[in-house]
């Protein structure tokens, strides 16, 4: 499955947009609209984008779990190496000291994430705060030469911006 990135002008050309792509087989399911606007979207009854969509907390929880690993490994091998609970400590005090950095890692990524923007969709802020509608179609490898002719001769307005052949993957670039 693919993302495919359309800017649209206005709110009555997202609406139509979404309606075409309805009509086309892409349910509300795998088509979110980033805007300034969540208002006027919900009137609409257009599906707006959610916190996985607009924040970096993926990425950025992967890599504060990967960080909190790599800590947690330090403070293990030192718990093994200067011995301050004495030589007979049990294994699985260094495996939950392990774990448990990771996932204090894990915590302060997400938490540094939830408030950071997404960095995939750091080109388009310009256009959102111009008041543009960012549309995302998420679409299997099959729908993506229909719904690119569609939106060509229906939507001339709405740019394709970006494809993202990996969504699921926050550390990949767009194309």
């Amino acid at each position: 499955m693919q993302c495919i990135y359309y800017l649209a002008p206005t709110l009555e050309s997202t609406h139509k947009v979404s309606d075409d792509l309805r009509a086309a087989g892409i349910s509300d399911f795998f088509l979110h609209v980033i805007s300034k606007d969540e208002a006027g979207l919900n009137q609409q009854h257009i599906h707006s984008s959610n916190y996985l969509e607009t924040t970096d907390i993926i990425r950025l929880g992967l890599i504060g779990a990967f960080a909190g690993f790599i800590a947690g490994l330090i403070c293990a091998g030192l718990l093994m190496r200067l011995e301050p609970f004495g030589p007979d400590v049990p294994a699985i005090v260094f495996f939950i000291t392990v774990a448990l950095v990771t996932m204090f890692g894990s915590w302060v990524g997400g938490l540094t994430g939830i408030a950071t923007k997404n960095r995939k969709l750091g080109g388009f802020q310009y256009d959102i705060e111009a008041g543009k509608y960012l549309l995302l179609v998420y679409a299997r490898k099959k729908q993506l030469a229909e719904i690119q002719t569609m939106m060509s001769t229906r939507h001339p307005e709405a740019k394709l911006s970006a494809m993202d052949k990996h969504f699921l993957n926050p550390f990949i670039a767009l194309h």
